[in-house]
């Protein structure tokens, strides 16, 4: 049986997960997705080299999301990628980092499922993954960390989660969409029992021109966001493994941070 990814079939949808951002991170299948492409509906951060790889002819649209502010709504967003798939177009559905973790791919899927029309699914390396190996930190290691835990920062109700458990002595937290709630978040994650001087990093627009990967306390984390300008994209990586990320230079200033808080 042909795969969507054959020529010769019409009308079908491949969603595609385009990684962190730098291009060098997409799958050989993701690139053979988007040189087929008729249409390709696509999150606001993808970066322009990504979208460069898809035919000149191809229909670019840019549905992308902000804080508080939607080009369209998830069910506009489903009816648009449906809408090309009925007039007998490949349309790829672009996503940053992993369409699965945070990307609401599988509301997307479920929509083209009821509608009777094929999908399948390209994964790409999420955020999490890719802006951790840049900044040389493992999110798991045999001497300091044997769980991992991706949750979201500006879901509704973010006081009423339960995050007890996924962070503390040896287990890592990793933080998506947390700038705009940090110090929120960092009073929650204390208000549970992990400890003030629990390291931290923030690795900002990893991959990416002008990426940052910054340190500090959980205590601080609202603190140093504010001071440092961070702005999105941008992940919140809470555990010990974030002593041992590249920044041999930082690790003396969290030393002094923790005796200071002690």
């Amino acid at each position: 049986m042909a795969t969507l990814l054959d020529p010769t079939a019409r009308g079908r949808v491949i969603l595609v997960g385009a990684g962190p951002g730098d291009p060098g991170l997409l799958t050989v299948r993701a690139v053979e997705a988007l040189k087929a492409a008729d249409v390709v509906v696509h999150d606001g951060l993808i970066d322009p080299r990504v979208l460069e790889i898809a035919p000149p002819s191809a229909h670019r649209i840019s549905v992308a999301k902000q804080r508080d502010r939607h080009t369209l709504p998830q069910e506009g967003i489903n009816a648009l990628i449906i809408a090309h798939v009925r007039m007998g177009q490949v349309v790829v559905r672009l996503k940053g980092g992993d369409p699965f973790i945070f990307g609401r791919g599988g509301e997307e899927v479920e929509a083209v499922r009821a509608a009777g029309l094929p999908v399948e699914v390209i994964p790409g390396v999420s955020a999490a993954l890719g802006c951790a190996a840049e900044a040389m930190l493992p999110l798991t290691h045999r001497d300091w960390s044997s769980a991992v835990s991706f949750v979201a920062g500006q879901c509704k109700g973010l006081a009423d989660q339960d995050w007890s458990g996924l962070a503390g002595k040896g287990r890592t937290l990793v933080i998506y969409m947390g700038v705009a709630t940090c110090t929120a978040i960092a009073d929650k994650l204390m208000a549970d029992g992990v400890a003030p001087d629990m390291p931290v990093a923030v690795l900002e627009k990893g991959t990416l021109s002008g990426h940052r990967a910054l340190r500090t306390l959980l205590a601080d984390l609202g603190d140093m966001i504010a001071r440092e300008r961070v702005v999105s994209p941008a992940i919140i990586v809470v555990g010990e493994v974030v002593l041992l990320a590249d920044a041999a230079d930082r690790l003396g200033a969290l030393a002094s941070q923790a005796e200071a808080l002690a």
